[in-house]
This record gives structure tokens, sequence and C-alpha cells, in this order.
């Protein structure tokens, strides 16, 4: 059990990272929030905290942040499923990863909970949830984001058993709920199917957990995980059509009834992809999406739950709460 100290939470803006924030003011830990100089501040108005600005990949910016610190919850992370410049993804995903937890040894940090994914967990060839045990090598990853999240996760582990780093690895799934500020790949699939822009889907399933309860289990890590473990922190696991059908209900709008097949639906995320590259927007259809959506990506949070106290309340909640918090941030349309 870890003693009250101060936390510094990079990414702290974000989606996962404002939770966090949250999630340690409200266990009574003082928060330092990493940020960079360009991000929208409104995921933190209003709570007290300590903000500084800085980029994960700059050594100096970090081990400023780093002072007088106890705690590290390295939470940033770029989560699209495309990008024009994927090494752009590799940068922040891995060469910030690297130089967060070189600083952390530097100063001697106390614990470092790192946030990876369960994008980095190889899926079980019979369908049933996956956990812990089944990595997933980089050859089988598909797409900049899941290498690059397979990469930083092997950096950590190295770093672990070569160097001492005293880090906890925690692995959300699929996180819903307020504050997608960006959104995410998942948010904007909540905003489509909320706007009634979603006719069809595929034959996919998915682990959904309210963020804020990914966010708790950040706090249970610190102080309940062992160095050098991994938890999955989860939901429920549900399919895509289900999930549609519960967006649906929120709304007042009738669920999308027709199962697509993949195979037509590949030119139309290419021809996306194109003119996304020349637009900038990330596009709804990827093609590393359709290929991920191949296998239902279904995970376990046993470990987590029996080791340390985790507990995620119904997929259901987080969806309304997205819903809500779209619908008044005006993304609803």
């Amino acid at each position: 059990m870890t003693e009250v100290g101060r936390v510094l939470v990079t990414g702290a803006t974000g989606f996962v990272g404002s939770a966090i924030v949250r999630a340690f003011l409200a266990a009574g830990y003082p928060v330092r929030a990493f940020v960079r100089a360009a991000s929208p501040r409104s995921n933190l108005a209003g709570l007290e905290i300590e903000s500084i600005e800085g980029d994960i990949c700059d050594n100096n910016a970090v081990a400023r942040a780093l002072a007088g610190v106890r705690y590290v919850a390295h939470a940033a992370a770029d989560y699209r499923l495309w990008a024009r410049d994927p090494d752009a993804i590799v940068r922040t995903n891995v060469d910030g990863t690297r130089t967060v937890m070189q600083a952390a040894l530097s100063a001697d940090i106390e614990r470092v909970v790192y946030t990876s994914s369960v994008a980095t967990l190889a899926l079980r060839a019979d369908g049933e949830a996956a956990d812990e045990t089944l990595p997933l090598a980089e050859p089988a990853a598909v797409g900049a984001y899941k290498r690059s999240k397979v990469v930083a996760e092997r950096l950590v582990e190295n770093m672990i058993a070569r160097d001492g780093l005293r880090a906890v690895i925690v692995h959300p799934s699929t996180p819903v709920g307020p504050r997608d500020i960006r959104p995410t790949p998942t948010g904007r699939v909540i905003v489509a199917a909320a706007s009634g822009h979603m006719p069809g889907f595929v034959d996919t399933g998915l682990n959904l957990v309210h963020v804020d309860d990914v966010a708790s289990g950040h706090v249970a890590a610190l102080m309940r995980g062992k160095v050098g473990e991994r938890y999955i922190l989860g939901g429920e696991n549900v399919s895509l059509a289900h999930m549609l059908r519960a967006i649906a209900l929120i709304v007042g709008r009738q669920p999308p009834r027709f199962k697509l097949p993949r195979a037509p639906l590949y030119p139309l995320a290419a021809a996306a992809e194109m003119i996304a590259a020349v637009t900038g927007r990330e596009p709804l259809l990827t093609l590393d999406g359709l290929r991920m959506s191949r296998q239902r990506m279904f995970f376990s949070s046993a470990k987590a739950e029996r080791e340390l106290g985790f507990h995620a309340r119904p997929y259901a909640e987080g969806l309304r709460d997205a819903v809500d918090w779209f619908r008044g941030a005006g993304y609803l349309r």
C-alpha cells in the first residue's frame, strides 16, 4: 500500500488522462498535470491541481515536471487508427514513453503506473476473453497505433527487468464516457450512431468500460499493484450491434439493422483515407479498423478484480454518460 504523495499525470488534458487526474484527487493525492502548450485545458477546468507545460519527448521538460514528485501515471498517448504522418504516433507512444521512463529512473520515482492498452495483448483463437498472459508479437500488430503500443510496452518491461524501474502496467480496454474531447475513434462511432449516421454494422465485438472506472483502476494499481505485473482494466464484452442498439435506445432512434459484409468496405475505407490525406481529417472508416474488426476484441479483468479490487459499472452507463457529454458539448447534430 503506497502512502499519499504528489502524482505527475502525463496526458492530463486528454480523455483518459483527465479522468485519472480526477481519480487521484478524489483519493487524496496532490496532482501535477503535465500538459502540452497547445492542448485545450477545458477537461481540467476548476480542478485544484498544479500544471506544468512541456513535451513528453523533451528530456529537460520531463525532468522539470518530475522534480518533487513521488509517483507517475504515464497516460499520454496518440490514440488514432489513421494519421497522415504515422511517425507522429510512434514518436508520442514510443519515444515519449522512453523519455518519461528514463526520467523516472533518474528521479528515483517510487512507483510508475504505465497506461498501456489491450491492443498489446493477443486475442484467443477460440473467441473467449483474453487475459494478461497472452502478449501480442509486434509483427502481428495491425497499424501504427498497435505496433507503437507493443514496442512501448516491451520497452517498459525491459526497463523493469534490467534497470529496476518500479512500474506497474495497466491495460485499459475501450473506454467510453464524458470528456472525450478529441474524440477518440470509439467516441466518433458514438457520435455518428447517436446522430443517426450509422445505417449498418460489421460483425465484431469489443470490451467497453467507463473511463472513470479506468481511472480508478490506475489509483488501485498505484496502491496495490505489483511491480512488473500487467492488469486489464475492462468492463463488459459487447457486440458492436448491441453497442449501437444501446446508443439508439439512449437517444430514441431506431438501431441500425443492416449487417454489412467487410469485403465491399475495404475500397470505401481506402477512398476515405485518400480523402483524409488531403483534408487532414481522420476518417470514420479506416483500413486498420476494418482489419481489427475481423476478431471480437474480448478481454477479462479478473486479475485486476482479484488483486486490485477493481470494479467496472455496466457499459450502458458509460455510453449514456458519453452521449450526454457529447450532446452538451455540441457534438451531436
